[in-house]
């Protein structure tokens, strides 16, 4: 067959139902073998975009989501969403075009050393150099990018190797790869640390959501009392709604989390990626028992320099500290965090009350049902989600927050619509949303009914504030924008600009129980 249809081939053998990227000369082959596939080829309207809806794919579903570029500027544009699946731990496999071999040795139009450009942004990446290694390197680049800690990989295919003939076939996909138990010692050591804390707490990470380690997380907590304080992109590891949830590591008005943490003598971390939270910031006077539970051992850090390491499956690893443990940790010393934690999350605005991110929150939350799915952007209002939004099940919240890339939440919502039953609701900025604004026109192409949040401040709010904190001044953050309602209105969707309280209730119910396309802006 041609090269180009084995390709193909093999990414249905792996599952892949869709395809996101854009068309590109260097790509002929590859577009019309996959039109003749059962993969739906998704044209974008920006390679970024292309790369952030594989992220989110890989991210809500556990499977690698699949982007395409042609090379050069494609490539490159594609680069930032893939560096994003790479330091969220979200599996991503990125093809891109290439030209033909007999140019690569000298300069050449559009061409470009991608494969060294990747290396750093992926797990592992590889020019697609023969027909002959098609089906070990779509098989290797599934099997990294979804094997714990998942990541991004990359295959580079020219244009002459995807035009040329071949005899091999696909290879057969073997999804389960056997992950540890944790070993006795490191268990018994473990209980040892917990049952002599006074304060013990758990830092449950983005790999507890990943790992669909919740279950055996909220046995351990319900059965030994630990309070729980989530990562950012560890949201609804515990629901929120549990008495024993203190939400994210900042969350309250006066940062009761934090105070939290401060307090505890010994933190069992759960999935725990550093690249997401600087643990120093936690834990600055190196004086807690760290208990480090994951998939891979703990980095070498000053500030994260765990007694023990419980280095297995995380459900395992629980699931056997759990029968060897006593402890039954006493709510009292952690209780008013949780309760002034709740009070300020919970509270719906007075008609009084001015319109900020952090006020409309509720009233959000109360529009959407538990298992709905709440994509946030990057900005501050991102911080404000992270810290007030309640999450109850996991991957019900969805941020970025490695390497934390603004321009994600447009894309990434036609990924999870596409992807679930559940109604999706998009939260962002008017900068980061104005990044990638032109996905609406792919949104609606494909029929997707998600919902839009559009919190307009004309700047970028997070860099003012920052600026503001450090000088008490700011330079270089103020924007202005279009009409939104207008614009969302040219991609032929309904919007509504809401200001008032009533109008705020009225148009986030409306769009969450809709059926169609919206935006909501909200001036903040």
């Amino acid at each position: 067959m041609k090269a180009s249809n084995l390709l193909v081939e093999c990414l249905e053998r792996e599952g892949v139902e869709y395809v996101f990227g854009l068309p590109g000369e260097e790509l002929e082959d590859v577009l019309f073998s996959l039109r003749e596939s059962d993969i739906e080829f998704i044209p974008v309207r920006h390679e970024q975009g292309a790369a952030f809806m594989a992220d989110v794919h890989g991210r809500v579903t556990g499977r690698a989501g699949v982007c395409l570029s042609t090379l050069g500027p494609g490539a490159t544009n594609l680069l930032t969403g893939v560096a994003d699946a790479h330091l969220d731990k979200s599996p991503l496999v990125a093809i891109t075009g290439q030209a033909g071999l007999e140019r690569l040795h000298k300069e050449s139009h559009q061409a470009l050393d991608i494969v060294h450009t990747y290396r750093s942004v992926t797990k592992w990446n590889v020019q697609l150099s023969s027909p002959e290694i098609i089906n070990e390197s779509v098989r290797k680049a599934f099997k990294l990018a979804e094997y714990e800690k998942p990541g991004a990989t990359h295959l580079e295919f020219p244009e002459d190797v995807a035009a040329a003939e071949t005899d091999a076939e696909p290879l057969e996909p073997r999804r389960r790869v056997r992950r540890p138990d944790p070993d006795r010692q490191s268990v018994k050591r473990a209980v040892e640390l917990l049952e002599d804390a006074d304060r013990p707490l758990v830092i449950a990470g983005n790999g507890a959501v990943r790992t669909r380690a919740a279950q055996s997380l909220r046995r351990f907590v319900s059965d030994t009392s630990v309070p729980v304080v989530g990562t950012y992109m560890g949201k609804g590891a515990l629901s929120d709604a549990d008495e024993h949830s203190l939400f994210t590591l900042d969350s309250g008005a006066n940062d009761e989390a934090a105070d939290a943490i401060a307090r505890a003598d010994c933190v069992l971390t759960v999935g725990y990626d550093i690249a997401e939270h600087d643990p120093e910031k936690w834990n600055p006077d190196l004086d807690k028992d760290i208990v480090h539970l994951d998939h891979e051992p703990a980095e070498v850090y000053e500030h994260y320099n765990p007694e023990v390491e419980l280095v297995c499956d995380l459900s395992a690893g629980l699931d056997a500290v759990l029968p060897e443990v006593d402890v039954t940790c006493p709510a009292e010393w952690y209780r008013d965090q949780r309760e002034a934690i709740v009070e300020q999350v919970m509270r719906t605005p007075d008609a009084d009350d001015p319109v900020t991110v952090r006020n409309v929150l509720p009233v959000l939350r109360e529009a959407m049902a538990d298992e709905d799915v709440l994509i946030s952007d990057v900005g501050s209002h991102k911080m404000a989600i992270a810290q007030n939004f309640p999450a109850y099940e996991p991957n019900t919240v969805i941020i970025s927050n490695g390497l934390a890339s603004m321009g994600i939440a447009v894309p990434g919502g036609i990924a999870a619509d596409l992807a679930l039953d559940s109604e999706v609701v998009v939260g962002t900025g008017d900068g980061g949303f104005l990044m990638n604004a032109a996905e609406i026109e792919t949104a609606t192409r494909l029929g997707c009914d998600y919902t839009i949040v559009v919190f307009n401040d004309s700047e970028y709010r997070l860099i003012t504030e920052e600026q503001e904190e450090h000088r008490d001044d700011h330079f270089g953050t103020h924007l202005t924008n279009p009409d939104f309602v207008a614009f969302a209105e040219s991609f032929g969707i309904d919007a509504t600009r809401a200001e008032t309280w009533e109008e705020i209730v009225d148009a986030l119910r409306a769009g969450v129980e809709g059926d169609e396309m919206s935006l909501v802006e909200i001036p903040v």
